[in-house]
């Protein structure tokens, strides 16, 4: 809890805002790939790629962080190879990441992206009810009311999600949804869970990072192996991959080490409320790449989304503070009589 007191209102900010653009841009961008595309590369091989430059780049922010090699070597040594009991904990989210990300593969190559943006806010109340069950917080009356409404709007999204003109390849709008479902029920869980984990102890975030992301290049390389292997062995690990699909993996990247700051030092309920400007600027993007045409119950269940997500991040009246200080004066008085 003193880790999130000592960070600035200003680097919060900065974190959203970066988590917003990057979100924003890696829908958009996945779901080019998985559209035009010619010779459509292997989503198993793009999930693995993205834990192994995670996974080098919190090694190297670690070695910024420790000052120096041997530092560095001995925090790896034991944290990593002495504590086989952490690295078994964290390999529980590296699982469910690994599967979460391999359904917005799935989900973007039968969803428009702006559609998907918009019923992937179902985090919100999944990681909502995790956060009551994992992490004994409760929810106000009106963060209720808003998952209610948020539910609603996506409700009406799916009812007429629109059409997409320049789209051409054969989608499967209820596979989408299915595999939406599941990133949702996924992201819900290993969120809250790396939060409790996270959260339980003074060990440093990238220290944490790199158990989860070793863990998570082991479980990435066996689903490779198991859905795409005698592919992979015929075309190659890197098979129909281009300067986009490096930039998607690498927004995935990103996105992953911001998660972490964003869940380390604010809530983590809270990174799904930048979702709604990442969803402004996905249908803006559909329209203009995609051609998407916008239907009146898409804007209303849009609208009603992006309204949810606004008024779930309202914060709380503090009312313990108010009794405090009614009791001082009381006693203040007292005094003086």
């Amino acid at each position: 809890m003193a880790a999130r007191e000592n960070v600035s209102l200003v680097f919060k900010l900065y974190c959203l805002m970066v988590m917003t653009l990057v979100a924003a841009a890696y829908i958009v961008a996945l779901r080019y790939t998985r559209t035009v595309t010619t010779e459509m590369y292997f989503s198993t091989t793009a999930v693995c790629s993205a834990e192994v430059i995670k996974l080098l780049a919190s090694l190297l922010i670690l070695a910024k962080e420790t000052g120096s090699l041997s530092r560095l070597i001995s925090s790896l040594k034991e944290n990593v190879l002495g504590s086989p009991k952490e690295m078994l904990k964290l390999s529980v989210p590296s699982l469910v990441y690994a599967l979460q990300n391999n359904m917005a593969f799935l989900a973007l190559s039968n969803l428009d992206a702006a559609v998907y943006q918009v019923t992937y806010q179902l985090k919100i109340p999944c990681t909502a009810l995790c956060t009551v069950l994992m992490l004994n917080r409760s929810l106000s009356k009106l963060q209720w009311f808003s998952v209610f409404i948020l539910c609603g709007g996506v409700t009406l999204v799916q009812y007429n999600p629109g059409e997409t003109t320049r789209v051409q390849i054969e989608q499967n709008h209820w596979l989408g949804l299915g595999a939406v479902a599941v990133a949702v029920l996924c992201s819900g869980f290993a969120g809250v869970y790396f939060e409790k984990v996270l959260k339980s102890s003074d060990t440093s975030l990238w220290v944490r990072n790199i158990q989860m992301y070793i863990s998570g290049i082991i479980v990435t390389l066996a689903g490779v192996f198991l859905n795409d292997g005698s592919n992979v062995m015929e075309k190659g690990f890197f098979y129909g991959y281009s300067y986009m699909v490096w930039f998607v993996i690498l927004l995935s990247s990103v996105g992953g080490l911001y998660t972490s700051v964003v869940v380390k030092y604010t809530d983590n309920i809270m990174k799904g409320f930048s979702a709604a400007a990442a969803i402004v600027i996905s249908t803006i993007a559909s329209v203009l790449l995609f051609g998407l045409q916008i239907s009146l119950t898409f804007a209303v269940g849009t609208l009603l989304v992006c309204i949810s997500i606004y008024t779930y991040g309202l914060p709380r009246k503090d009312t313990t503070k108010l009794e405090i200080k009614d009791t001082s004066n009381l006693n203040a008085k007292l005094i003086g009589v």
